[in-house]
């Protein structure tokens, strides 16, 4: 935190009692200085910026915190996508339509509205990314917190033979549902939706189940293998990562679950493949009859490609957005190149820029970029990471 001394606060300031004064030393004023900076310089149309600074200074000054105009949290939440270092996918972050739910804090009513993000962000398949954001972190004041890691999260279950059916990733998020009251199906199945639970200080936690006609999925098939269509294997179209803490000028904004588009990679090459996920590749190869006697016949690799042929397929054929590495690749460059003209620096980390297929044939793969963290950011509780476009 950076105190402020009080020779350098606005004449207004002086004037108020010591006790207000001191507040702001428990506020990083540096911060939402920078923020209220940054946001006058790229939006020149909002005049001179002493105004709204000193307005910052005497909030802060009363209340130990401040409140973003809606302006504000607009230009914050995507200026958040925009640095996230871990995003391929940030060429379009001007078009983040951003829902501004700062009066909810209720977890019953946090989960219903988290539906209402899906409804809106579906959009028939043509997915929009959109953010909203709910109740700050003030202080006195506890904020609504997501336990789901996505809105939409497939339950796993395990099995008396060791194994797991669903998704592996969740064992720990389905025992939490199950304690808390959830009752799988009857018949449980690869691709039960997990309920979404909210939690907040002062209220009952919730556990709300996400109606069926919120998720769009999208059943796989494969324009060669139409024995891959009978697995009945799925995915649903909306990536909205709901666990992150978006930070705007100083404020926390613990519940704010956003969402792009897949790239396909994320579905085939780690969902779906990963071998404490669906771990789906050696059944592939199996059923595709190639050789899986030693590694060098490149039979995962083989059996990789062709699922995330089927991913591509199943979404261009639902009409749902998706897009491929190559292009996104592509995109990402551009985008790097219209924030250098801008005069910006662009993080990137390499290990997640980079496809997980194929990463040495595209473009982001032969080079370097700044490292190091830009804010308004997305943060979880240890380190920052993240992007709309998400596994």
């Amino acid at each position: 935190m950076t105190p402020v001394p009080t020779d350098v606060l606005p004449r207004s300031l002086t004037a108020l009692p010591p006790a207000q004064v001191e507040n702001i030393g428990e506020f990083d004023i540096s911060e939402a200085e920078d923020f209220v900076r940054q946001h006058h310089a790229e939006h020149p149309e909002l005049g001179p910026v002493e105004a709204r600074l000193a307005e910052v200074h005497a909030e802060i000054a009363a209340t130990g915190t401040y409140r973003h105009t809606t302006a504000e949290l607009t230009f914050g939440a995507r200026v958040a996508w925009r640095n996230s270092s871990r995003c391929i996918g940030r060429l379009y972050w001007r078009s983040l339509k951003v829902r501004d739910q700062r009066e909810v804090s209720a977890p019953a009513d946090v989960a219903a509205d988290c539906v209402e993000h899906l409804r809106v962000a579906t959009n028939k398949g043509k997915i929009r990314p959109v953010i909203t954001i709910f109740a700050p972190a003030e202080p006195g004041m506890d904020a609504p917190q997501i336990i789901n890691e996505q809105i939409i999260r497939y339950a796993a279950y395990r099995g008396t033979d060791g194994g797991v059916l669903g998704d592996a990733r969740n064992l720990a998020l389905t025992d939490l549902a199950v304690k808390r009251g959830w009752q799988p199906p009857a018949t449980r199945g690869p691709f039960d939706v997990l309920p979404l639970m909210v939690s907040c200080k002062g209220h009952d936690p919730a556990l709300v189940e996400i109606p069926a006609d919120a998720v769009l999925e999208v059943p796989l098939a494969h324009p060669d293998f139409p024995w891959l269509g009978a697995l009945g294997v799925k995915w649903h179209a909306v990536p909205a990562i709901s666990n992150m803490r978006l930070r705007i000028g100083g404020i926390d904004y613990p519940s704010a679950p956003f969402n792009g588009w897949y790239m396909g990679t994320e579905i085939g090459a780690r969902n779906l493949a990963d071998n404490d996920r669906y771990d789906l590749l050696p059944y592939l190869a199996k059923r595709m009859g190639l050789d899986m006697s030693s590694e060098a016949t490149l039979w995962r690799d083989r059996a990789l490609v062709e699922l995330n042929r089927a991913v591509l397929h199943s979404f261009g054929e639902a009409g749902v957005t998706i897009t491929d590495h190559h292009t996104e690749s592509k995109r990402f460059l551009t985008h790097l190149e219209k924030e250098e003209a801008a005069g910006r620096s662009c993080p990137a980390d390499w290990s997640w820029i980079v496809p997980p297929v194929s990463g040495g044939v595209t473009p982001v793969y032969h080079r370097y970029y700044d490292s190091g963290e830009l804010l308004p950011n997305f943060f979880p509780a240890d380190k920052p990471t993240g992007c709309p476009v998400s596994h």
